[in-house]
């Protein structure tokens, strides 16, 4: 499983930190040449634009893991993007 961590440093100040959204990604293929994977994330509260809270699932079909794994990830930011958001 890869968990992707999205951090806000306002002007690179690490005593400032902000977790702005997480995202995991689960191989479902046995670690097939080419995989399937399950996708998590969520997203907090922007109050800079006024976007509420999300959390969605979704999924990256037929993925070759001989690509990078900024590929994969590039894929699974896509498929949330794309997702339907439930806010809380």
């Amino acid at each position: 499983m890869l968990k992707v961590t999205i951090e806000l440093l306002p002007g690179g100040d690490p005593t400032r930190r902000r977790n702005l959204g997480i995202m995991t990604i689960a191989n479902k293929s046995d670690l097939a040449p080419i995989s399937d994977y399950d996708v998590a994330g969520s997203e907090g509260h922007n109050p800079f634009s006024g976007a509420r809270a999300w959390t969605a699932e979704a999924s990256v079909e037929a993925h070759d893991r001989s690509r990078s794994v900024w590929a994969l990830v590039a894929a699974a930011a896509q498929a949330l993007a794309d997702a339907d958001h439930v806010e809380w």
